[in-house]
């Protein structure tokens, strides 16, 4: 058993009475994968039920496509663009990225017009390189613009580390990504594009008079696999993006760098398999229940409630015993006014140094300004406790 601790930047967080008592993560890395890089996470809760390398950078390859392809969603969901909407095959992305690449393509042919539904498919489900770069084109002019939106996306996304060069994951020495970005971007889009998502499990697409399967080999395999994105370049070896359902689950995997084809299905499935059938969900907080407060400086209030819009909830492994440390991180104190709803902190578990959960906490109510003498008080305390900190500083 283990007091869940609360932790700020400069400020001490109240947790409202957690106390982690729960079978833990031991049982978690156990489990052995022959990728360099690995990461298998629970969409509902966002726990990361196992991870390898998970943090350090790597060759995506045409897991790139996915957020060449969060892009052309977005463009679809804000109505700038329709599936009728249709883009020119340039000469570039022809050469580059069509038959005479003689990598993955659509097999567009060169000066033709593909509305965008025709090049959705060519992306997801084929793997088009050419698909990619026609894409990237028609909503940026040019790949080298649409790869910038691509890294400034990424970064609005919370992707803190991943870069992108172009659209089609083709080798560049800059564009880099990591397992835990491919995850997030993943979740993100299938909780925002549920129906574009879709296209990514379809078994097969014709164009061009070449019908062509789903280039995942999770898709075949009766698994519940639903996504989303394989990869290969010599230098990176072989990866993939999975998700798959089991009994109401979505699991999430990212494995890569794997010597054949093979081993990628294999490890993959295997990561899949293991979460589904040794985890257990236990729930922290329910919606909106208060989780902790956060200090407020010169508020008419002196702390707000911090909650979580959806319930706390995290997977642990089945008959194993390790300590979870829950604690809230936010830099603090609070300035008024403090508006409800409005995110300022995290609310994170770990197992020791791994990080299992990162979660959002907003405001549970608005805090007006204080009086004058609410705001002279949190000064002098303020002060006081700032001396104290500076004291200790010195030991």
């Amino acid at each position: 058993m283990t007091q869940a601790i609360g932790a700020t930047v400069g400020h001490a967080a109240r947790i409202a009475g957690l106390v982690l008592v729960m079978t833990g993560m031991a049982a978690a890395q156990d489990l052995r994968t022959a990728a360099p890089f690995a990461l298998l996470m629970d969409y509902g809760s966002g726990t990361i039920l196992y991870e390898k390398a998970a943090d350090t950078l790597m060759i995506p390859a045409s897991m790139a496509k996915v957020m060449t392809a969060e892009l052309l969603f977005r463009e679809i969901k804000e109505g700038r663009i329709t599936f009728d909407t249709e883009f020119v095959v340039s000469e570039n992305a022809w050469r580059r990225g069509g038959a005479p690449s003689g990598g993955s393509a659509m097999y567009a042919e060169l000066g033709s017009s593909v509305k965008v539904i025709d090049l959705m498919q060519g992306l997801a489900i084929q793997s088009g390189n050419d698909a990619a770069i026609v894409i990237a084109e028609g909503i940026a002019g040019n790949e080298a613009n649409f790869a910038r939106m691509m890294t400034d996306r990424a970064r609005e996304l919370g992707l803190s580390r991943s870069t992108f060069m172009n659209a089609t994951g083709l080798d560049d020495p800059d564009q880099r990504t990591t397992a835990r970005d491919l995850a997030l971007l993943t979740a993100h889009i299938i909780r925002t594009y549920p129906d574009l998502y879709a296209y990514f499990g379809k078994p097969e697409f014709t164009w061009n008079k070449i019908r062509q399967l789903n280039r995942n080999p999770l898709i075949a395999m009766s698994i519940g696999a639903d996504g989303v994105k394989t990869g290969y370049l010599k230098d990176a070896g072989y990866g993939v993006i999975g998700s798959a359902v089991s009994g109401g689950r979505r699991l999430i995997v990212v494995v890569n760098g794997l010597k054949t084809a093979k081993d990628r299905a294999d490890d993959a499935r295997r990561l899949l398999d293991w979460g589904f059938r040794s985890f257990e969900t236990r729930r922290l907080f329910g919606a909106n229940v208060e989780v902790g407060e956060a200090d407020v400086y010169g508020g008419a209030e002196g702390s707000v409630g911090l909650v979580s819009v959806n319930p706390i909830e995290i997977l642990i492994p089945r008959g194993s015993a390790d300590k979870l440390v829950g604690k809230i991180v936010y830099t603090g104190p609070l300035m008024p006014p403090v508006a409800a709803g409005k995110e300022v902190a995290r609310f994170k578990v770990t197992r020791g140094d791994v990080e299992v959960l990162d979660i959002p906490l907003v405001t549970a109510r608005a805090v007006e300004k204080g009086s004058v003498s609410q705001r002279a008080f949190s000064a002098m305390f303020e002060l006081s406790t700032g001396f104290i900190r500076d004291a200790f500083k010195k030991l």
